[in-house]
C-alpha cells in the first residue's frame, strides 16, 4: 500500500479547476492506456460510479470507483472536496481531490491517494509510489491545462 499527495496551483477559478478534475471521462485522455466509463447516470454526485480500464488486451484491468464525498466549491470561496473509494478486484484504496482558493485568484489543488495493487507484494511499494506520483502528477497537470 502506498499513500502519496500532490499539490498544484492553476490560473483558474475554483469552479473551472473543479470541473476539469471531476469530469471523469477526461481522465482517460490524461492517463496513458486508460479509458474511463461512467456507470451511473449524470450528474456526478455522491454515489456516482465509474470504471477506469487501464492496460492493453489481456494485460488490462478495471479500477472501479465510487464517489463517496461530493462537495463542489462555492462562490464564496469555500473549498471543494471529492472522495473516491477504489473498489476494483486489482486496485483498492481511495483518492481525494480538493480545490481551494490559492494566491492571486488562482486555484490550489490537493490530490491525496492511497493505492493498493493486489498483485504486488509490499516489496514493490517504493516503485509503485514513484510511478503513481509521476503518472497522476502528469494527469493532474494535463487536466488543469486542457479546457
Amino acid at each position: 500500500m502506498v499513500v502519496f499527495h500532490l499539490e498544484r496551483t492553476a490560473p483558474l477559478p475554483l469552479d473551472e479547476a473543479w470541473r476539469r478534475l471531476t469530469e471523469w471521462p477526461r481522465h482517460g485522455g490524461a492517463v496513458p492506456l486508460t479509458r474511463v466509463t461512467v456507470v451511473t447516470p449524470p450528474p456526478t454526485g455522491r454515489g456516482t460510479v465509474f470504471v477506469a480500464r487501464s492496460g492493453v488486451g489481456a494485460f488490462a484491468f478495471d479500477d472501479r470507483m465510487e464517489v463517496t464525498v461530493w462537495q463542489p466549491p462555492s462562490d464564496d470561496g469555500t473549498p471543494g472536496l471529492c472522495r473516491l473509494e477504489k473498489r476494483g478486484r486489482v486496485v483498492r484504496g481511495w483518492a481525494e481531490v480538493e480545490v481551494r482558493p490559492g494566491p492571486g485568484g488562482r486555484s490550489r489543488v490537493l490530490w491525496r491517494e492511497e493505492l493498493r495493487v493486489r498483485l504486488l507484494p509490499a516489496l514493490f511499494d517504493g516503485p509503485l509510489e514513484r510511478t503513481a506520483r509521476y503518472v497522476f502528477g502528469r494527469a493532474v497537470n494535463r487536466l488543469l491545462r486542457t479546457p
